[in-house]
């Protein structure tokens, strides 16, 4: 404990090392907390007039340096609007498509992704590849609020069930998803034919 005085005796924050630094601005952190769009405005200026790092004002103010690395980039494409709080919003099937072909063929990150298309916590776009990974297109549909009214008897013989599925039951299960995928798929190609039919002609 004596050891651990002397150490810190007449020490500051800034005179830590770097990933010391980052601990302590993280372990006093309020979980959660949220920033005033005022605060995240002082900060912004802060690094902007007075030339200081991101990581020192991150340290100062007691929160991670990345969360400032977002509200740059935001104000910098959107001003003032792009650093208010947004509600929860719902995405469409083709929107959250579009954003994760950007990713794939422009090897964009996800926080450069979330810039671009306005999404406000790159945890979401995270969750989309999860769900992209793990269940194909639809795994991207948006999921029902409450328990679904009507359900097939093979699904509500599989609730009632704790036995694992057989073979066939599993080759069942990806067939529906399958053709599901297909279908999906057949009407996005269908409503793409149908707008450049629509298009008037150049010539």
């Amino acid at each position: 404990m004596q050891i651990h005085q002397k150490f810190w005796a007449g020490k500051t924050a800034l005179d830590c090392p770097q990933k010391v630094r980052h601990f302590l601005g993280a372990f006093f952190m309020k979980r959660k907390e949220k920033f005033s769009v005022a605060f995240k405005l002082d900060c912004i200026e802060l690094h902007q007039n007075s030339y200081r790092s991101i990581d020192s004002i991150a340290t100062e103010k007691g929160f991670n340096e990345s969360n400032l690395r977002k509200w740059i980039s935001f104000y910098n494409k959107y001003g003032i609007s792009g650093l208010r709080p947004r509600k929860n919003k719902s995405y469409s099937l083709k929107f959250k498509l579009k954003v994760l072909k950007a990713i794939h063929t422009e090897f964009i990150s996800q926080r450069e992704a979330c810039v671009r298309f306005d999404i406000p916590a790159q945890s979401t776009v995270l969750n989309w590849q999860r769900d992209y990974e793990k269940g194909g297109i639809l795994g991207l549909e948006n999921k029902p609020i409450g328990r679904p009214k009507i359900m097939s008897d093979y699904k509500r013989k599989k609730r009632k069930s704790d036995k694992p599925l057989t073979r066939e039951e599993e080759l069942l299960l990806e067939n529906e998803r399958l053709r599901a995928e297909n279908d999906f798929l057949k009407k996005l190609d269908a409503l793409t034919l149908k707008k450049n039919k629509q298009k008037p002609s150049k010539n």
